[in-house]
């Protein structure tokens, strides 16, 4: 049998204004470009074929935690509303619930190695965990995750 690709480099990104994984996955279902999922930044990543040919993801930093991943399907570029050049990261309808763990605020985007990732929680997943906690509400593992209990 096989191995599993481990993937070479993911994304990790915050979000604004979004306050769970099930908002995210309601946003996913409306923001379409070329009918695929996307979220906007502004530089193209330097790495991006790394990226996507490593099967990486975007992890989404949510109310100062770590909760999900979209996987990575490809980037395409776009015009922004001020003229000026954009990226749009291409991603998977899939939002997959991780294990929540703290993230301090930063600017864009940053590069995330496989290592620093938390695991997935969503018991489906390749190399997932599977303890309850993804049946939990995002709000209740916020709270959990806060007060150092996952």
């Amino acid at each position: 049998m096989p191995t599993p690709k481990t993937p070479t480099l993911h994304m990790i990104k915050l979000i604004v204004g979004c306050t769970s994984p099930e908002m995210l996955r309601d946003w996913v279902a409306v923001e379409r470009h070329k009918g695929v999922a996307y979220v906007r930044t502004r530089t193209m990543p330097k790495r991006a074929d790394d990226i996507v040919k490593g099967g990486g993801s975007i992890y989404r930093v949510i109310n100062g935690l770590i909760m999900c991943r979209q996987p990575i399907i490809g980037f395409d570029s776009y015009t922004r509303d001020d003229g000026h050049p954009g990226t749009l990261i291409l991603v998977s309808d899939d939002v997959i619930p991780t294990q929540p763990r703290p993230m301090r605020p930063f600017q864009g985007w940053r590069y995330f190695k496989p290592e620093d990732a938390p695991p997935d929680l969503d018991p489906t997943a390749s190399g997932a965990i599977d303890d309850g906690i993804s049946a939990l509400p995002a709000s209740l593992r916020n709270q959990l995750s806060e007060l150092g209990l996952l």
